[in-house]
């Protein structure tokens, strides 16, 4: 999960909520950090939920405005001082109704209109206008009908409530990493020498590297995949630890899997370049170069 991806590119969530425009998502949390920089007078463009190249432009205008390092990576301090608008993240926040203001509010906004019920403007404010279109939304989900987005609401968008307990630990001690990597490989049905050849490329199995876009840990995982495979993927707090690393990253591969048609190398090009970026632009010389090297590690891993 290389620079080139701003916060995580997770075009998975697409498939939930936009089917017919899989290609153009890369992130849930997307329009939420465009509004924010909208409104601050750092994104220009359109709020379209694509982590391109005007957005990542002005994440780095804004930061370095900030004071901020200059990362291209909206993590929690960069959010912070977008104010209001800059938190909380698209599922964090169980009750979502009228005079609620934030990020996850433009997000529900833009999945809103993109789903063909109109909330008004997409600014991160829930208005009268939002809750005749959750009203709308939750009228054609048999849901009910009462314009606050609660749990069921925000289920229906894909979104799984985060319990704040720790993910259990399943079977027996993985005190190393490549126990880990087994086990998590194992439990996703992943071939193991799939998932220690991808680890091995990524840090040569060291736990506590990070690169320069934030992304650390065996997995090389960035703060926005961590929260997206929280939220959407397993539905508990993941520990910040090295076998949380591998969990994390093991279940965003076993994504990129599934929605690349199970296509191994496909899969592992999304994990380096991004799926919004492979499907636009297709694979980068560097990306395949990454593929090719992972595949030939395989054997080392058998």
């Amino acid at each position: 999960m290389r620079s080139r991806r701003l916060v995580a590119c997770l075009a998975v969530f697409a498939a939930l909520v936009l089917p017919a425009r899989a290609h153009a998502i890369t992130n849930p949390q997307i329009p939420g950090l465009q509004v924010a920089l909208k409104t601050k007078g750092f994104y220009r463009g359109a709020i379209d939920g694509i982590a391109g190249p005007l957005t990542a432009r002005a994440v780095r205008r804004f930061q370095r405005s900030a004071g901020l390092v200059v990362d291209g990576v909206a993590g929690p301090l960069t959010r912070r001082k977008l104010g209001r608008l800059g938190r909380p993240l698209f599922g964090r926040r169980q009750l979502i109704l009228r005079g609620s203001v934030g990020w996850d509010v433009a997000c529900l906004e833009f999945f809103l209109r993109a789903k063909g019920f109109n909330p008004g403007k997409v600014d991160g404010r829930f208005t009268y206008v939002t809750a005749r279109a959750v009203r709308g939304y939750q009228r054609a989900r048999h849901l009910g009908v009462d314009g606050i987005v609660g749990p069921k609401t925000l289920r229906a968008f894909g979104v799984r409530a985060v319990s704040h307990r720790p993910a259990a630990r399943v079977g027996g001690t993985r005190s190393t990493v490549r126990a880990s990597l087994n086990f998590w490989a194992r439990r996703y049905a992943i071939r193991p020498s799939l998932v220690k050849a991808l680890a091995w490329m990524e840090s040569g199995f060291q736990p506590r590297i990070r690169s320069s876009a934030g992304a650390w840990g065996v997995m090389q995982v960035t703060p926005g995949t961590w929260s997206y495979v929280e939220m959407f993927l397993i539905g508990r707090r993941v520990p910040r630890t090295t076998d949380g690393n591998v969990r994390v990253g093991v279940a965003y591969l076993h994504q990129l899997l599934r929605e690349f048609n199970f296509r191994p190398r496909r899969a592992l090009a999304a994990y380096n370049q991004g799926p919004w970026s492979v499907r636009t632009h297709g694979v980068y010389a560097e990306t395949r170069a990454f593929v090719a090297n992972v595949i030939v590690l395989q054997r080392r891993f058998v």
